[in-house]
């Protein structure tokens, strides 16, 4: 799956399981309409485990943690369950260790979808996934929304009453000796993941960071270094607009042609191949995406090929859009220099994204760019610069879509 994508659910009762290359705390939250627990019992993770219709289960250390929903059980009101993760280290974050969430069939244990979120960076806690229910019938979708104040952000977010340290006791007064002191009963509290207590005594739970460690575009014109992404949001709204991919490139040696074309691939939810628009076919998606033309040499300025996209018209059957460049006549990117791509507002002109590839690899093709589709609606920009041994987009496809 892909940020944003969903599936209808053939079961009624799942299990989402996280693993990771390091140790995960999942949990499971249900939601009200509102997107809100109704209480702290709604909290499902390792010290209480079990809540109406939704279950934890622990891997033991030698599988993944994972939650269980039986969408049967699941009381009336409830219309939503997020699955949420964080490295069971203190302060680790997500860069570097994905987690990957597999969404089976609980009772039979067969797979229905995996979600590995893309490049993350300074998150601390995720939303993997989510079980809701639409228009009577359950389905999942995958999120990978990220927090950067840890399990804390998200359990505040949605209504928990995180439990917050007690703050050191005064020295006692002196008493005369005849003056009793009582005991006063010890307070009651729910049952709280200590994980989720904010470390600062005094403070309150900082406001979550939806997409920490990534970028808008509101302080205009974003220079992308690889692996990074970039959200297409201005002033808190999604570019739902007509946008151009420009690429360029030019010859490493003076005089001598290269000739290189740039495509796109569109993929579904499952990571599937849906079309592909390059030289051969300048239009897919009923003209949502449109190719430029092929340009034999790479001379003169400005972008080489364009590829025109209009964010607006992309059917929801398309989540991810995969932008590369092949050698057909079989040169090397190492004979290649100044490769770029950039992201260029189609109405105004004004280059929105930029990505210079600064490396180049004896191959015949690059993944220079990816467009993601998130839950929410927008869609993010993300450097590629992943080298590939493919002369034509067609060889491009699977690589693509194990980047997605």
């Amino acid at each position: 799956m892909t940020p944003g994508s969903n599936i209808p659910l053939s079961t009624a009762r799942v299990a989402v399981d996280v693993a990771a290359p390091v140790r995960l705390d999942v949990s499971g939250l249900l939601l009200t309409a509102d997107g809100k627990v109704r209480s702290d019992d709604d909290f499902i993770f390792y010290n209480q485990p079990s809540g109406p219709g939704v279950t934890y289960r622990s891997g033991g250390g030698t599988a993944p943690d994972a939650i269980v929903v039986d969408t049967a059980a699941v009381p009336p009101g409830i219309e939503k369950i997020v699955v949420t993760a964080s490295p069971d280290a203190a302060d680790q974050t997500f860069q570097g260790i994905e987690p990957t969430a597999t969404i089976r069939g609980a009772d039979d244990g067969s797979v229905l979808a995996t979600f590995t979120p893309p490049q993350l960076g300074a998150e601390t806690a995720l939303v993997v996934v989510e079980i809701y229910l639409r228009n009577g019938a359950w389905k999942a979708r995958a999120v990978g929304q990220g927090y950067a104040n840890g399990l804390a952000g998200i359990a505040t977010d949605f209504g928990v009453s995180v439990e917050e340290p007690a703050a050191p006791a005064p020295a006692p007064a002196p008493v005369q000796p005849t003056q009793p002191v009582q005991a006063m009963p010890a307070p009651t509290t729910p049952p709280v993941d200590p994980r989720v207590a904010p470390p600062a005594p005094a403070a309150a739970p900082a406001a979550p960071t939806p997409g920490a460690g990534k970028i808008n575009l509101d302080k205009g014109r974003v220079s992308l270094q690889k692996n990074q992404t970039v959200s297409l949001v201005k002033g808190g709204q999604p570019l739902l607009s007509q946008v151009k991919m420009g690429l360029g490139w030019e010859p490493a040696f003076r005089g001598k042609d290269i000739d290189l074309d740039a495509s796109v691939i569109a993929f579904g939810p499952q990571r599937n191949h849906v079309d592909s628009c390059y030289f051969g076919k300048l239009s897919i998606v009923n003209g949502a995406i449109k190719h430029s033309g092929d340009n034999l040499t790479g001379e003169g300025g400005g972008d080489d090929e364009v590829i025109v996209v209009d964010l607006g018209r992309i059917p929801q059957e398309v989540t991810g859009l995969v932008f590369t460049v092949n050698s057909f006549s079989g040169q090397k990117f190492t004979e290649v220099a100044k490769a770029y791509c950039r992201l260029i507002d189609a109405a105004t002109g004004e280059e929105l994204v930029r990505f210079d590839l600064t490396n180049a690899e004896a191959q015949t093709g690059v993944m220079m760019a990816k467009l993601i589709r998130q839950f929410s609606g927008e869609w993010d920009m993300t450097a590629m610069g992943d080298f590939v041994k493919s002369r034509t987009v067609r060889g491009m496809v699977k690589p693509a879509a194990q980047a997605l």
